[in-house]
């Protein structure tokens, strides 16, 4: 994936930019719009647009794949509902302080709450597995806002320009940020080795990965996280923030802590948990991801995560 503009070609690069600037425009026009607005319209514009930039097909694709008992009806709503909660937690993102004070105001529950707490007083690592669901930023604010100093891994996007002020964007939530890759990946190991708390999105495909059923259907799937975990001695909670029937509030869910047994276990336990929430909440995951790529089967052998 390109680092920086000098690594593009001249025809990436005015394309990289000229849709950096539109979006930014658009995140602009309707940074003039009041946010109880603003979330919503952003929302139904993305909706709208689905059919244009692929999401709805990549969607159809991926529930005709895991969900078939889906009626044509249900299909359709669906196409509507991820786009729209996609295009609300990407203006959600760059509204900065409404953003935040409604995640500082979202209602924290669940199991996982109370490992969390233990693990804090005792200084014990804390390793917060999520996926592209809800807003899963809403959680990490909300727990930021209580005292919970946590980092976030996150992944470089191909678009650098966007990349650069997206960055400066999800910081504003909390800091530190690690970098998906080898520094990040130091850097984020020896954060743990402090007792330190990080967000590690969990949903996506990894080169190199394992395949780990998720609806049913095997996906290529880091197992990092849980060898994390296992290495630190770090407690591995489940997170997410649920977006609520009004589509600007949240509640924060923390599952109960996967118990310690090896990675291959413990990635299943955390698909399996994502799924159980997304069922419940269907329209709120990303179905717009190529979660179910082909697995490459000749995988190099993968280094030790704290290899610098």
């Amino acid at each position: 994936m390109p680092l920086d503009p000098s690594q593009l070609t001249a025809r990436q690069r005015a394309s990289y930019y000229v849709e950096n600037i539109a979006l930014r425009g658009v995140l602009g026009l309707a940074g003039l719009v009041p946010y109880q607005w603003r979330i919503p319209l952003i929302g139904k514009l993305v909706s709208a647009l689905g059919p244009v930039v692929g999401f709805d097909r990549r969607i159809r694709e991926n529930l005709a794949l895991t969900c078939p008992e889906l009626t044509a009806p249900d299909v359709d709503q669906m196409c509507r509902d991820v786009s729209n909660n996609a295009g609300r937690t990407i203006a959600e993102l760059y509204a900065g302080a409404p953003f935040i004070e409604r995640a500082k105001a979202a209602p924290i529950s669940g199991e996982g709450l109370k490992a969390l707490e233990e693990a804090r007083a005792a200084g014990r690592p804390v390793i917060l597995v999520t996926g592209h669901f809800g807003n899963y930023d809403a959680a990490r604010a909300g727990l930021i806002s209580r005292g919970y100093s946590m980092g976030a891994l996150y992944r470089r996007m191909a678009n650098p320009y966007f990349n650069n002020h997206y960055v400066r964007t999800i910081s504003q939530i909390g800091t530190p940020m690690f970098e998906q890759g080898k520094r990040g990946m130091v850097e984020m190991v020896r954060h743990l080795k402090k007792g330190g708390i990080i967000a590690i999105v969990a949903d996506l495909h990894v080169h190199n990965g394992e395949l780990i059923d998720f609806f049913g259907k095997p996906a290529v799937t880091s197992t990092v996280p849980a060898e994390l975990a296992l290495k630190y001695g770090a407690a591995l909670i489940p997170i997410y923030g649920v977006r609520q029937e009004n589509g600007l509030d949240f509640q924060v869910i923390l599952n109960a802590e996967i118990p310690a047994s090896d990675p291959i276990t413990m990635t299943r336990e955390i698909c399996d948990d994502l799924e159980n929430i997304v069922r419940r909440h269907m329209g709120q995951w990303f179905w717009i991801h190529r979660r179910w790529k082909p697995f490459e089967s000749n995988k190099p052998p993968r280094k030790d995560p704290e290899a610098s």
